[in-house]
């Protein structure tokens, strides 16, 4: 199957919101080259974004990185541990976060920021995970690093001070996708159960069929050519757009949705991935599961890292605090 980008909207998009379609105009004025397999960002990733020390000065947090052991033949993998100084328990509820780039770029530092206010607003400890980028490491590398990690967590749960019942997994975009993949293999392998999935705008559908991956085609922030280039590189190109595509890779992939851990899910109403998110709510709802929907409308991909000031930005952090808060004490 052949996926094409050409470079506008096939489909007439919604519009974004007013706040989000400034930002978008400022990025415009400095458009960049199309990425491509030879042009990926590798070096220097991790200094593009204010390291640990940095985001946590003037906050009762510490910092901690560390190398844990990697899936069995594979290479360890770094981690960074966030903690509050100050415990109202010995034993604190864990948040697990797999960062986003469409599994061919980024670096955990690009969310400190966000790992750290969770870790300061709700008091818990958060595991920041790196994990092996396509192309050159392709499914599974990825997805295993992150299950790794997890499970990880969980048997270090006494050593962190962390509840093991009281875990979340979550991420945005690729990481996103990668925390549903993670809790489809932590049921089907019969692992650890995590308290709960918070899928940021979720990179979960591979084949690029949707009408929203149609709508911002050559708009937006995380556009269709760009997706289009990063299932390619997790998948190759006979399975890249394949509905033959492993669940682990693409959950939306999953033919058995049933008997996960409750999921919040997060998502634009002016992106590529509000479609296929939006179905994999309805797809858990069907099985009896758990699944908070949030469609935030005129917002584009990733709105809270990239306007950050915008209103509805201000509400959906507001939607996830919520939602974590009731996870953790319902977990008790």
């Amino acid at each position: 199957m052949t996926a094409i980008a050409a470079g506008y909207p096939a489909v007439v998009p919604v519009p974004f919101d007013p706040e989000v379609q400034a930002v978008l105009d400022e990025i415009a004025k400095n458009p960049q080259p199309a990425l491509t397999r030879e042009t990926l960002p590798r070096e220097g990733v991790d200094r593009m974004f204010p390291d640990a020390v940095t985001v946590i000065a003037g906050r009762d947090i510490d910092a901690e990185d560390r190398v844990i052991p990697g899936p069995a033949g594979a290479p360890d993998l770094e981690i960074t541990v966030f903690r509050p100084r100050r415990r109202d328990s010995h034993v604190l509820p864990a948040f697990v976060n797999i960062h986003g780039g469409g599994m061919i770029v980024g670096h955990r530092s690009w969310e400190t920021s966000r790992v750290v206010d969770i870790v300061d607003e709700h008091q818990v400890v958060a595991v920041n995970v790196e994990y092996r980028l396509a192309p050159e490491d392709p499914f599974p590398a990825g997805v295993e690093d992150c299950y790794a990690a997890f499970t990880w967590v969980h048997e270090h749960a006494a050593e962190l001070g962390v509840d093991p019942a009281r875990i979340i997994v979550g991420g945005g975009s690729a990481g996103g996708g990668l925390t549903a993949a993670v809790a489809l293999m932590a049921r089907d392998r019969q692992g650890p159960r995590m308290a709960g999935q918070l899928l940021l705008c979720p990179m979960i559908d591979n084949t690029n069929t949707t009408v929203a991956s149609r709508q911002y085609d050559g708009i937006g922030t995380w556009q269709r050519d760009m997706n289009l280039l990063a299932w390619s590189c997790v998948l190759g190109d006979d399975l890249a757009f394949s509905k033959d595509a492993p669940a682990y890779a693409a959950p939306t992939r999953a033919a058995d949705v049933s008997g996960l851990p409750p999921a919040f899910i997060e998502v634009g109403e002016a992106e590529a991935f509000r479609d296929e998110d939006t179905e994999y709510a309805l797809r858990i709802w069907a099985t009896g599961g758990q699944a908070e929907l949030h469609v935030w409308g005129g917002g584009a991909h990733g709105f809270d890292m990239y306007m950050p000031e915008a209103e509805i930005t201000r509400a959906a952090l507001a939607a996830r605090s919520s939602w974590l808060r009731r996870i953790w004490q319902g977990a008790r």
